[in-house]
């Protein structure tokens, strides 16, 4: 295997400090029975240096270690997974740079405590284990933490569509349509599109497009409607646009191998979003809104379809301009997707913004619930239609509240299933200050809870289950109440 320098150099000096401790030796001590500076000790324990072959063999002579184990890259059991994820290369997927963190910054970590760091990285291995959590789960998982560390509001990207929409005259005050994008990538990237170019790859009913890079070939799906097509040609203007070379060819994806290639999916949805719906047009529009005595679905509706037939698209760029425009820092965004007739619900997609609200997917197979008004919506699609409504929904357990504004539909991509959209804003002074509807009283309050297993609220007419956790922790609770008296009784 071939393993990069800086790795070799850091395994055997983790190596080197494991066996030196082992003997009881300072590096002081060391130094002194090799006639070997301390300070150059130091900087070989930290993998910044890697010995010569006649120092090698001085410091197998002294520790009195055969000198193939000590530049053997095999770890003992103990740092044997921290070899492990160093040999893996797992350091250079994950994107440390986008969190202001050097990788050197991180290998000065492991080397100053690797018993430490490595019992660290095995529990969260193990946790992995358990979760079945995958390496596309962690990267969309870094992906979330990097657009939640910057509010997900992204100026850079903002200012390019500003700059595209001026060189490609593109109005922003006119709804967009895919033919004034489609006209762009044939003439100006020298796309070929086939509109009907999956019709006859049946297993591919839910990939909307694949794009061949090497004949700048566009292939679509004909069951696409008109916003998804806009959307579809506004990511593929992004990555030109911008120049984002690696990335991903299918629409919706179905892996990838690299962050990077995550990262910039999200960077030309971003640019998409941002395009369809332009960040003056949707400030002006949600200011009126948010000025009216009562929440109205039928305005809302227009509001949605004034840019774009996809509430999912709507309700995504209002995670980028609440939290910059209007202040809302704590909000949270919800895909639940659930099929006909079924009592079980998918949380498909999660943002959580400033800090982690209720409620959140889990892992455990709880039941999310059923007073979530993201979910009893899901009940109520009306004839195919756009159907939103609105709900103050209140944790007993906490006392937080939150205005959930949320939109279903029948899902576009998947027969037989729907799915809805929801936005949730911490009810606040500063919200109360600026949503004027806030006060509607023909807005339901609802308590509500996270998942039946967990949930206090006595007497619910849509439990799923008995609340078991919560039973589990009273008994717990109780027995320790037991214990502590029978300590104290007999002290």
């Amino acid at each position: 295997m071939n393993i990069e320098e800086e790795y070799i150099r850091l395994i055997f000096g983790l190596k080197l400090k494991q066996i030196r401790t082992e003997k009881k030796l300072s590096l002081f001590g060391l130094s002194k029975l090799t006639k070997i500076s301390k300070s150059y000790l130091n900087e070989i324990e930290k993998g910044k240096k890697y010995p010569k072959t006649d120092k090698i063999a001085l410091l197998s002579q002294v520790l009195d270690v055969p000198y193939d184990n000590m530049v053997s890259l095999k770890l003992d059991k103990n740092l044997a997974p921290l070899g492990e994820i160093l040999q893996s290369k797992i350091l250079k997927e994950i994107p440390l740079d986008l969190f202001g963190i050097k990788e050197t910054d991180l290998i000065d970590i492991i080397s100053n405590a690797p018993a430490k760091v490595n019992a660290f990285l095995s529990t969260l291995i193990e946790i992995a284990q358990n979760y079945n959590l995958s390496r596309e789960s962690f990267f969309l998982a870094a992906l979330r933490s990097y657009q939640e560390a910057h509010n997900n509001y992204f100026e850079d990207i903002e200012l390019s569509v500003e700059r595209f929409s001026k060189a490609y005259q593109i109005n922003l005050k006119e709804k967009i349509n895919s033919s004034d994008l489609e006209e762009i990538l044939i003439e100006e990237f020298e796309y070929t599109i086939l509109h009907d170019g999956l019709s006859k790859y049946e297993d591919l009913n839910e990939i909307r497009c694949i794009f061949i890079q090497k004949s700048k070939t566009l292939l679509l799906s004909k069951t696409i409607d008109e916003s998804q097509k806009t959307f579809i040609y506004a990511k593929e203007i992004a990555y030109n646009y911008l120049n984002l070379t690696d990335r991903l060819f299918t629409f919706s994806w179905i892996k990838f191998d690299r962050f990077d290639q995550v990262l910039n999916n999200f960077i030309a949805s971003y640019f998409a979003g941002a395009l369809i719906i332009p960040k003056k047009a949707i400030e002006k529009q949600l200011k009126t809104f948010f000025n009216k005595d009562r929440w109205d679905e039928d305005i809302f509706n227009k509001m949605i379809t004034r840019f774009t037939d996809s509430p999912e698209t709507y309700y995504q760029r209002l995670t980028n301009i609440l939290p910059k425009a209007f202040h809302f820092k704590n909000l949270f965004f919800l895909r639940f997707t659930n099929k006909d007739g079924e009592n079980r619900y998918k949380l498909s997609k999660e943002l959580h913004i400033t800090q982690q609200q209720p409620p959140s997917a889990n892992e455990t197979h709880e039941h999310y619930c059923r007073r979530w008004i993201s979910i009893d919506i899901l009940n109520k699609i009306n004839n195919n239609q756009l159907t939103s409504n609105v709900q103050i929904s209140q944790y007993p357990q906490s006392d937080l509240k939150y205005l959930v504004i949320t939109s279903a539909t029948p899902d576009p991509f998947k027969i037989n299933h729907n799915r809805s959209i929801s936005i949730g804003l911490l009810i606040s002074p500063l919200l109360t200050s600026k949503l004027n509807f806030l006060n509607d009283e023909n807005i339901i309050t609802k308590q509500v809870g996270v998942t039946c297993e967990r949930c206090p609220i006595k007497d619910c007419e849509v439990r799923f289950c008995e609340a078991t956790e919560l039973q589990k922790e009273a008994k717990n609770e109780a027995i320790s109440n037991t214990v502590q008296q029978i300590m104290k009784d007999y002290s």
